[in-house]
């Protein structure tokens, strides 16, 4: 099973840290929507000569706030700079950010992203094939592509795009309209095998699809002693806290019994109460919801829960800036085959 680790956001030092997490071993870097550009930390990466090629991803770009032609841009230059090592990952976030930190308008997500995939894509194939432009959808249009806006074919062929996703519709959706899905972070085992993958299986029998790629993520807690991994614990029940604390995740919570939770943490959320809410989180509920132990043990959790489906994991470490040896170890023992 191949690794993909976070490429922490600051365009500045993301030469530095690439070189570092692949001379580790890792397979990938992905970059999240948080306080700095998506988009910059990859084409710094893919850019610099004294990193390694390496698979690049947005995981996720935020796509509502955004015009298809947009990503389509980036993604079409991204694939350029990194040689056809990128991943264009997609996401809808939820309607407080989109109205209120955005500024932008929100209705009907998943068909918003399906629009949205579906025009990246027609954009994208359009500069590849030649053919006329010509998408008209219920949110989005996209008609006009004069000669001199028009890139050409990519020589490294047209990236896939791929799309997260938690609940039952927007999980049909990409298994309907994307190249992959990004199975968001916070999930359980059970949430996996009983909604996220009956829900692929529906939306590939909509499309006609025999498959599609699945890019599980995990929050992982990880340490080569007690004490690293009670370290690495904190700053991942910090995560799961807030997680936990948003309305569109109680599904998970509720399938393990815990949905009674989802509004505390919500009201503590609301009160700037960080402690009280991580203090809600104990140990049963952080070994379900993620991945705890030395890389070997979390190595081995990993492909248990997802080695049957996917050839890649996705791993964020919150809170934890863990040291190359322990970054390679997790790499080797992903690798290794049981």
């Amino acid at each position: 099973m191949k690794l993909d680790v976070q490429l922490d956001g600051r365009p500045d030092e993301a030469a530095q840290r690439a070189r570092a997490l692949i001379a580790a071993g890792v397979d990938g870097l992905f970059t999240f929507e948080g306080p700095h550009d998506v988009f910059l930390p990859l084409i710094v990466a893919a850019g610099a000569s004294e990193v390694p090629p390496t698979d690049l991803m947005t995981n996720v770009a935020i796509a509502i706030p955004r015009s298809p032609m947009h990503l389509a841009t980036a993604a079409y230059d991204l694939q350029l700079l990194s040689g056809g090592r990128f991943r264009l990952g997609l996401g809808s976030q939820i309607r407080p950010h989109i109205e209120n930190r955005y500024g932008s308008t929100w209705s009907r997500p998943a068909a918003r992203m399906r629009e949205t995939v579906l025009a990246v894509k027609a954009i994208l194939n359009s500069w590849q094939d030649g053919t006329r432009l010509d998408f008209r959808g219920e949110f989005t249009k996209h008609t006009l592509m004069p000669p001199a806006f028009v890139p050409g074919p990519n020589p490294y062929g047209v990236p896939p795009v791929l799309l997260g996703a938690l609940g039952p519709v927007m999980t049909r959706t990409a298994a309907e309209v994307a190249d992959g899905l990004l199975v968001m972070p916070f999930h359980s085992h059970r949430h996996f095998r009983e909604r996220t993958l009956p829900a692929v299986a529906e939306g590939l029998e909509r499309s006609g699809r025999e498959r599609i790629e699945v890019y599980p993520q995990a929050i992982v807690a990880m340490g080569g002693s007690p004490a690293e991994i009670e370290a690495a614990s904190f700053g991942v029940k910090g995560l799961l806290a807030f997680y936990g604390s948003t309305p569109a995740y109680r599904p998970v919570l509720d399938i393990e019994g815990w949905g009674d939770l989802q509004p505390e943490l919500n009201a503590l959320s609301k009160t700037g109460d960080i402690m009280g809410m991580i203090g809600l989180i104990d140990d049963t509920m952080m070994r379900t919801l993620a991945v705890v132990g030395t890389p070997a043990e979390c190595a081995a959790e990993i492909k248990t829960r997802f080695g049957d489906v996917a050839d890649r994991i996705c791993a964020y470490f919150p809170g934890s800036t863990h040291s190359e040896e322990t970054i390679a170890t997790l790499a080797t023992e992903l690798r290794r085959t049981p």
